[in-house]
């Protein structure tokens, strides 16, 4: 069978089932190929079937699974961003409460100060304070519900590329994969330009400074965001060829404070899987060495209908 004859596991199970006559069940994974461009979950169930006494035959049984899996991840996602949502609004609101007070305080006690360098410490202390401010700001995200226009995304992206152009060097190469049918989209500007900025630094750093950084455009019928059926949505991917992310780190990358990077916050995911949530949209990723395509999905009509898994 050239479909699954590289998986060791089926052969074993296989095995088995001859010699047990026990039906077993089990998941495989189906590699990208020429005609899916994705790996697929199979769910396969092996029995035993004998027309006689002289002989024996398998019969094996494979369902697509690939969607329901990609539900649950997103559900996965969305649970994980609803916790993480909540910790960084109250960690920020623990810190800010205070921090105004504080700031006060070392104003008063500067103007009572006669000596300059005594009211060096409270300048300190007040600069502190603000740098603290802004942090908590950070954490926090930009507030409110969308501001919503009809945009081009492509000159969004474009837009993008802009003000990270510094960042960006001769030998890492920028490739765009758009799709000129893709129609204007509803979306606040401000908040999907730093949702976009959070996850191209992110790719761009990854890469450092070569490579290649993959721009992607598509419109999909049909697609499922949590338990809510859209009949189109849009799909932004960034794909570069970097290392990709740790193991350990992918199933919780969308929890704030969670970085590699020693000078990493932890912010930038958290914050822009907010924005897109904003918009009753998503962001999923896939990683592996070689291949990190994270992927921006956004509704592009408000009709939906909620849509149990297969």
């Amino acid at each position: 069978m050239p479909l699954v004859d590289d998986d060791q596991g089926f052969a074993e199970t296989l095995a088995r089932t001859l010699a047990t006559d026990i039906t077993f069940a089990s998941e495989l994974t189906l590699a990208r190929s020429e005609v899916h461009d994705h790996e697929r979950n199979i769910e396969t169930r092996v029995s035993m079937i004998q027309p006689d006494d002289t002989s024996k035959h398998l019969l094996i049984e494979m369902t697509d699974a690939t969607r329901r899996a990609r539900i649950n991840r997103e559900n996965a996602l969305l649970i994980q961003h609803g916790a993480g949502r909540r910790m960084i609004r109250q960690l920020a609101h623990e810190i800010k409460n205070p921090l105004g007070g504080l700031r006060g305080a070392a104003q008063l006690l500067g103007k009572q100060l006669a000596s300059a360098e005594l009211r060096e410490y409270t300048d300190v202390i007040i600069s502190e304070a603000d740098r603290l401010a802004n942090l908590v700001d950070t954490l926090l995200g930009p507030g409110g519900p969308p501001r919503k226009q009809r945009i081009n995304i492509h000159e969004l992206l474009e837009y993008v590329l802009r003000l990270l152009e510094p960042e960006l060097s001769s030998k890492l190469q920028v490739i765009r994969d758009y799709d000129p049918g893709l129609p204007m989209i509803n979306l606040d500007r401000d908040q999907i330009i730093q949702a976009l900025i959070n996850l191209l630094r992110n790719a761009i750093i990854a890469l450092e400074g070569r490579g290649k950084l993959i721009l992607r455009t598509r419109a999909t019928m049909n697609f499922t965001i949590g338990n809510t059926r859209h009949p189109v949505i849009a799909t932004i991917e960034i794909e570069d060829d970097g290392p990709g992310i740790s193991p350990e780190l992918q199933d919780s990358i969308f929890y704030p404070l969670v970085t590699s990077r020693a000078d990493g916050t932890g912010l930038g995911l958290p914050i822009a899987q907010e924005l897109l949530s904003r918009h009753g949209g998503l962001i999923e990723f896939e990683s592996r060495p070689g291949r990190t395509v994270f992927s921006m999905r956004i509704p592009l009509a408000d009709e939906a209908k909620t849509d149990a898994p297969d």
